[in-house]
């Protein structure tokens, strides 16, 4: 009999949208200041950019992320992009803390998104999450996600329709429990 696989099957052969969700090692928290959730939230639009991917939503904390982004025609590319910002951000904190070598990432698991309504539902979840998690009181008020620069582009006539989406009966992986920060 096989062993189970440790890691989640990447199936990233279609282009379109994609929900990915990536999670620290024992869910620690590792980005637990404004500094390191900022390189993390830096580094994730960056590599995005880099790599042609098109993020219309996302969502950083102390122990996670979720973005949910327009692929390029090589979704494949999502695996080496989501490779590189966890190993240049688990660099940068192993050298802060004097820890070399330390693993801090787990694994990501992504979702391709081929209905509409669960592509906006998954669009209101990713942008409402540090709600969802308690660390705000509208999430516009929290820096490291993107409702507030939604809220800056997208028509009121979208942002309406996208507030109208329920996210409860969503499946999404995000049993994290991130920390506030002092």
């Amino acid at each position: 009999m096989p062993n189970w696989p440790h890691a989640p099957i990447h199936k990233l052969t279609e282009a379109g949208a994609y929900m990915i969700t990536g999670g620290t090692l024992y869910k620690r928290h590792y980005f637990n200041s404004a500094e390191r959730l900022t390189l993390l939230h830096d580094m994730l639009l960056d590599l995005a950019q880099e790599f042609e991917w098109q993020l219309e939503a996302w969502s950083v904390f102390t122990n996670h992320y979720h973005f949910v982004g327009q692929s390029p025609q090589d979704p494949s590319t999502l695996s080496i992009m989501v490779n590189k910002l966890h190993s240049e951000t688990a660099r940068f904190l192993n050298e802060l803390d004097h820890t070399p070598g330390r693993q801090i990432w787990c694994n990501f698991w992504d979702s391709h998104i081929t209905y509409e309504r669960s592509y906006l539902a998954r669009l209101q979840y990713v942008h409402n999450n540090a709600l969802h998690h308690q660390l705000v009181i509208r999430p516009t008020d929290y820096r490291w996600c993107s409702a507030a620069w939604f809220e800056q582009v997208a028509s009121p006539a979208f942002q309406k329709v996208l507030a109208s989406f329920k996210t409860d009966k969503l499946r999404v992986i995000d049993d994290y429990v991130p920390s506030k920060l002092e």
